[in-house]
């Protein structure tokens, strides 16, 4: 346009409006796209940070209890350890062929990695040693499961519904004590489930970042009383019938109290590294949204210049 002589613009002066309006349109509804775009990463920054401030606080509040929940997994370790003397010394087997009960100990909270999966792959893994494929059928037959918390009661119900005999809530909520173990035991016993042997499927604490599944065996009363070591002796049938509850609420508190610690240990250390992943997003978010503010100042700056330059 502005190579045309002075009498041409004269004579077509209605030529440089609309080509100034067709680009001024464009340039609207490029910079309209931008801003949109603009402010849904402006959101999702937001939310990213708002979910950042919980995941620091949850792991704040794991790492305060951590330190109370490991005093308290010191001491109880040496119930178990206790037990584990009892029947090594007493040469305490369960009958081949026995049945075998099943305690699952996780907890009813969430967000702590895969701490109640791990119980349960194996306990299933356990079972599976004992009876075949069995274990994996959801039969009657099988070996009775009582559930310690809400997620490992939800997991076993969908696997194995027919074998899940007992669950228990309110678990995890604060460190475990003996008063829990032993109102625990009292429901296991009056249950009126027979079994030789009870395997306890916890998790151990291994160290700052790390936990493990474990088993801890428990013998019941007629098991103790064939023991080698309590042959030897005369004894009383309440003393054998009390040890045996004794024993089986010691090893409940203790995997009770060590399983607390492994769940309060992962829960931090997942509270840490979602709060690790969403300082990522959020850096990567801000990127891309001054990437886009630079492209749409740059735009607005280019349809300013085209419109300059098509007025002259």
């Amino acid at each position: 346009m502005a190579m045309l002589p002075r009498a041409t613009r004269a004579a077509l002066p209605g030529l440089a409006a609309p080509t100034l309006r067709v680009a001024a349109t464009a340039g609207f509804h490029s910079s309209a796209s931008q801003m949109a775009t603009l402010r849904e990463l402006e959101q999702r920054v937001k939310s990213v940070r708002n979910i950042e401030k919980i995941t620091k606080s949850m792991k704040m509040i794991a790492s305060t209890k951590l330190h109370k929940a490991q005093r308290a997994m010191a001491a109880a370790r040496s119930y178990g350890k206790a037990n584990e003397e009892v029947f090594k010394n007493s040469e305490a087997k369960s009958p081949e062929g026995g049945k075998v009960l099943y305690v699952v100990i996780s907890s009813d909270k969430g967000l702590c990695g895969g701490i109640h999966s791990s119980v349960v792959k194996r306990a299933r893994a356990e079972m599976r040693k004992i009876g075949g494929a069995a274990a994996d059928a959801d039969s009657t037959d099988g070996p009775a499961i009582f559930a310690l918390g809400d997620k490992p009661k939800a997991q076993l119900s969908r696997a194995l519904p027919k074998n899940l005999a007992v669950s228990f809530n309110q678990i995890g909520k604060d460190v475990p004590t003996f008063a829990d173990a032993s109102a625990i035991t009292d429901k296991i016993v009056s249950s009126g489930i027979k079994f030789d042997k009870v395997n306890i499927v916890y998790n151990t604490y291994v160290s700052a970042i790390t936990y493990e599944s474990a088993i801890m065996e428990v013998f019941s009363e007629a098991s103790l009383r064939d023991a080698p070591g309590f042959k030897t002796y005369e004894q009383e049938e309440d003393t054998t019938k009390d040890l045996a509850e004794f024993a089986l609420a010691n090893a409940i508190y203790a995997t009770l109290v060590e399983g607390h610690a492994a769940e309060i240990n992962s829960r931090r250390n997942a509270m840490d590294n979602a709060s690790k992943n969403a300082g990522d997003m959020i850096n990567s978010l801000n990127l891309a949204y001054n990437r886009g503010r630079q492209a749409a100042i740059t735009n607005e700056l280019v349809d300013i210049v085209t419109g300059a330059s098509a007025l002259n």
